[in-house]
Order: structure tokens, then C-alpha cells, then sequence
């Protein structure tokens, strides 16, 4: 044991525990500034050299993040999920309907694209429609985002855990989505169930009236040109095209347009989580260089001989303490125990991403939903979101060992 490798353990903690809680004592530091010191401490005690530190990126995650992203802006730019909204809206009777078509839409979204963005786009038109209704937002919050990471599950490029497990494991984008699919749409059916418990007092009343308070502008000529492109990249991850390149294809694609000037859509990407990721793959190789990985292994594979039951439960656990994605790239390197590794891969997907609802702290999407609500005055606590995150993470959880 050098002391290079101990101040290497010492970074990384760091690094994790401020990931994890959002910042460092002392400093104005988000995570994506703590993954970017943590790796420039790890590369200036000499940790690892700047070949292994860009050797450590996963390119076919950031490439895949960020034609999602693209992907999103130029539906975002169209008036696509304003659209989408507009119908939940619409077709709602009452506040259990309403509830439903939040959390379905949300759901199924989230399994097509990022969920992150989902929440990021449906959050202020939730907060828009109660409003207008007059009804409590919390629980059509609290629906929204657990029913984002619940509805993620279900395929490649449904959350960032998701895509660096998908390019890791080589699994196809449909044999992904048909293992993962069956305990998404059981999980939204228990999101729907468990908010309506929690909250049930909302939800004694008769039907809506809806009122007019969503003016979506819709460009439709992005619209229709992104519902082609859109559909042939899906077209081609069914038919075993590399997710990354047919969704770097079709970010490509939807970039040349003479009609959209291209700082519109990348207005829209979110640059600090590109950035992040590319921070925490370095920090998280440099346990692989310095021997800590082969500890964390040789410790932690008699409970993956034990079982995915175990395995599970520790991603849960591990993902609620220092977040989903850094648990992934740290449990990744136990699959190889694993007599059927399509199935270990799997589980960690659902687990990890399953593990988000526990708490508002548990995922990107939760945090994303309280600050925009927090900007309208609408405080979502920790405790409020705990009542519907903690059964919902036990159910479906459950659901996924025995499903997977």
C-alpha cells in the first residue's frame, strides 16, 4: 500500500461524498466542479497519467448523452412535449385521471429519452395546470418524477446509468428494452397507486374543468422532420445498429436544417453533465489503477456468489449513498462473478435506477423537479417526498429481482 494510492482512496471518497451531497464545505462547488478537481488532484499527485485519465472516458457514453441531448432540444424547440402535455390535459376527467396521464406520459417519455430532460421540460406545465386548477402540485410532482425514473428503466437510453451500462454490456437495445419493459409499466401502475394512497385527501373531488392555460407554439416543420428521424433511429437500435452511432446519426441529422440556427439547440444541452461524466470516469478509473478495484472485488464477490437478490440490494443501497451513476461504474467490475452476466447487468440497471426514488436526493430528475418547483414557491421536502419514494422504491425494486 503506497501513499499514493491511499491519498488516491482519500480523493475518491471526496470526490463521491461531495457528488452525492451536492457540494464541499467552504467552496461554491457543484458536482461537476467537484469531479473536475477531484480528477486534477488525482492526475497532480500522479494517481494515474493523462494516457490512462483519457483512456478512462467512455466515449460511447458521452457521444450517446449528448446526441439525446440534441435530440431533446430539437423536440423541445419543435413544441413536442408541450404537445404531449397539452393531450394529458386534455383527455383528464378527474384529478386520479389527470394524475395517471402525468405519470404515464412521464413514464414513457422517460424510456424514449432521457428522463432528466423529461422533468426538466413537463415540470413547469404541471406547475402551470395545478395552478390553474387550483389543486395541490405536490403529488403531480412527486408522480412526475418518480414515475421519470421508473419509466427510465426500460430501455438504453432511458437515464445515464442506462447508457454506460448498455455500452458496457453489449446488449441489444430490444432484448434491453423487452427484459426492463415488463417491470417499467408495473412500477408506473404502483407509482400511480402509492401516490393516490399517500395523498388520497387530493383526490376526492369531482371532475376537472379544464382550463386553457397551455399555449404550446409549435414548429412543425422541426416537428415532422424530428418524428422521421426519430423513427428511423428507433428502427435501427431494434435492428442492431450501435445505439451511439444511429443516435449520433440522428442528432447529425436534425443539426443540418437551413431553417434553425444550430446556438438554439445547444442552448438546450446541458454542458455541465456532459462535463460531469467526463470527470467521474476519470475519478472513478483511478481506483482501477491504483489496485482498488481488485480489493473492492476480492471483498465483494462472495456476495455476488450469493446471488442477485444480494447484488440488488447493494446497488440499491450503494446508489442512494453516493448516487447511481458512480455505484454503476463501481459495481460494474463485479459482473464478471456472475455465471449469467446479461442478467447481473440487468439487475444493476434496475436497481440502480429503481434506487433514485428512495429519496428527493436519490436522483438528477428529483432534484431538477424541486428547484424548478422551489422557483414557483413551491417547496418540495424531503420528508413529503420520502412518503411516496419509499414504498414506491421497496415495490418496485422487489418487482424487478423477481422479474429480471
Amino acid at each position: 500500500m503506497t501513499i499514493i494510492s491511499i491519498l488516491t482512496l482519500g480523493i475518491v471518497a471526496a470526490t463521491i461524498i461531495g457528488v452525492a451531497a451536492g457540494r464541499w464545505p467552504l467552496l461554491r462547488a457543484d458536482r461537476t466542479t467537484i469531479t473536475l478537481i477531484g480528477a486534477a488532484l488525482l492526475l497532480g499527485i500522479g494517481a494515474m497519467s493523462l494516457e490512462e485519465a483519457y483512456a478512462a472516458l467512455d466515449l460511447d457514453t458521452i457521444v450517446l448523452l449528448f446526441s439525446m441531448m440534441v435530440i431533446n432540444g430539437s423536440l423541445f424547440l419543435a413544441g413536442f412535449f408541450g404537445v404531449i402535455t397539452q393531450r394529458v390535459v386534455q383527455f383528464a376527467r378527474g384529478p386520479r385521471s389527470l394524475l395517471a396521464l402525468v405519470i404515464g406520459a412521464s413514464g414513457v417519455l422517460s424510456a424514449l429519452f432521457l428522463n432528466d430532460t423529461i422533468v426538466l421540460m413537463m415540470t413547469p406545465i404541471v406547475l402551470d395546470v395545478t395552478c390553474a386548477l387550483r389543486r395541490n402540485p405536490l403529488p403531480f410532482l412527486i408522480g412526475l418524477a418518480v414515475a421519470a425514473n421508473v419509466g427510465s428503466t426500460a430501455t438504453i437510453t432511458g437515464n445515464p446509468q442506462n447508457i454506460i451500462i448498455g455500452s458496457a454490456s453489449k446488449i441489444s437495445y430490444l432484448d434491453f428494452a423487452a427484459a426492463l419493459s415488463p417491470t417499467a409499466l408495473i412500477g408506473l401502475v404502483i407509482c400511480w397507486i402509492v401516490v393516490l394512497l399517500v395523498y388520497r385527501d387530493e383526490f376526492r373531488g369531482g371532475p376537472l374543468t379544464t382550463p386553457d392555460v397551455l399555449r404550446t407554439r409549435v414548429y412543425r416543420p422541426l416537428l415532422r422532420k424530428a418524428a422521421l428521424v426519430i423513427s428511423l433511429m428507433l428502427i435501427a437500435f431494434l435492428v442492431g445498429v450501435p445505439v451511439p452511432l444511429a443516435a449520433f446519426v440522428a442528432a447529425a441529422t436534425l443539426l443540418a436544417t437551413r431553417r434553425l440556427r444550430p446556438e438554439r439547440i445547444f442552448k438546450t444541452i446541458d454542458w455541465n453533465l456532459l462535463t460531469f461524466f467526463a470527470g467521474l470516469f476519470v475519478v472513478t478509473h483511478a481506483l482501477d489503477v491504483q489496485g482498488w478495484t481488485d480489493i473492492l472485488f476480492t471483498n465483494l464477490a462472495p456476495l455476488a456468489q450469493a446471488g442477485m437478490v444480494p447484488f440488488g440490494l447493494v446497488s440499491v443501497v450503494l446508489s442512494n449513498l453516493i448516487s447511481n451513476v458512480p455505484a454503476v461504474l463501481l459495481l460494474q467490475s463485479l459482473i464478471p462473478a456472475f455465471a449469467d452476466q446479461e442478467r447481473a447487468w440487468l439487475t444493476l440497471a434496475a436497481t440502480a435506477t429503481l434506487a433514485g426514488n428512495l429519496t428527493l436526493l436519490g436522483s438528477v430528475a428529483n432534484l431538477i423537479m424541486a428547484e424548478l418547483a422551489a422557483r414557483w414557491g413551491v417547496r418540495v421536502t424531503f420528508g413529503a417526498y420520502l412518503r411516496v419514494g419509499l414504498p414506491v422504491t421497496i415495490l418496485t425494486v422487489a418487482v424487478s429481482l423477481i422479474l429480471v
